[in-house]
């Protein structure tokens, strides 16, 4: 077993000025956040989304061994907010960066807490 300095690392993160068409495609969601965590080196359990319909936003969840990912987008705002949790090994900055050159937004707040 690999000890780590905290048991995991907690990145949320803001997207502003993200196109729109980008943020109501629950599939496209889905698919953007597995690739994420496999990005990461983490293991996907199960993913759940769902789309609040035509034009409006979505909510997701893609849990992992390592914990989790999880968006929440408003396409009348330009905006999602992420949640990346992740321990051990797994490297949640290369998942926000994958959803960051898919979602390609105007400008990201990050903040990243340690836990435990």
């Amino acid at each position: 077993m690999t000890l780590h300095a905290t048991p995991g690392r907690h990145v949320l993160a803001d997207f502003r000025g993200v196109q729109a068409s980008r943020l109501t495609d629950p599939q496209a969601l889905e698919r953007q956040l597995i690739e994420a965590a496999q990005a990461a080196g983490a293991r996907v359990l199960s993913a759940h989304f769902h789309h609040f319909g035509a034009g409006a936003g979505v909510t997701g969840v893609v849990m992992l061994s390592e914990s989790h990912i999880s968006i929440h987008s408003w396409p009348e705002h330009r905006f999602a907010a992420l949640d990346i949790f992740m321990c051990g090994t797994a490297r949640p900055e290369l998942a926000l960066a994958h959803l960051q050159a898919q979602l390609a937004p105007e400008s990201v707040h990050v903040t990243t807490v340690a836990r435990g």
